[in-house]
């Protein structure tokens, strides 16, 4: 298991600890993350985190698969970081407790809008009860160029 190291009490915000960056499948990577790391995060099992690998920091979310904890690392983060599957990476991590503010596209805020049935269900998915006026601001931002796909 990795080893890692955090300064202060067993309830802490940020951690450090070596791992490998593991390969599931053909391109898909994440990164293991040592349960007594995710304990001392003091947030649950599934906490929002900031990592931040080969001097970049990205926002994600810890999961639990085959009885591992593990943060995804996108092919995007791979390239910003300059790390590969099976590297030997240290890793920090931690709780990120900002808002996650969800960009809805213009055309769903309208549609929404116009419907208080769908917005009264849309706004109580758990990713958006966090932003309790995301639609309302999302009226009044313009939308992204692009092909119409959602935000990254």
């Amino acid at each position: 298991m990795p080893a890692a190291t955090a300064a202060g009490t067993r309830h802490t915000r940020s951690m450090k600890f070596r791992t490998n960056v593991l390969l599931g499948g053909k391109i898909a990577t994440g990164l293991p993350v040592p349960a007594d790391v995710v304990e001392a995060l003091g947030a649950g099992k599934k906490p929002a985190v900031t990592v931040t690998l080969g001097g970049h920091t990205y926002r994600t979310t810890v999961a639990s698969r085959g009885g591992q904890f593990l943060v995804p690392l996108s092919a995007e983060n791979r390239g910003r970081a300059g790390v590969a599957a099976g590297d030997d990476v240290e890793v920090e991590i931690a709780l990120d407790t900002a808002p996650r503010e969800l960009d809805i596209p213009a055309d769903l805020a309208e549609a929404l809008a116009a419907d208080d049935t769908a917005q009264a269900r849309f706004e109580s998915l758990s990713y958006t009860r966090n932003s309790a006026s995301c639609c309302r601001s999302a009226r009044r931002r313009p939308r992204r160029p692009g092909n119409g796909a959602w935000p990254r």
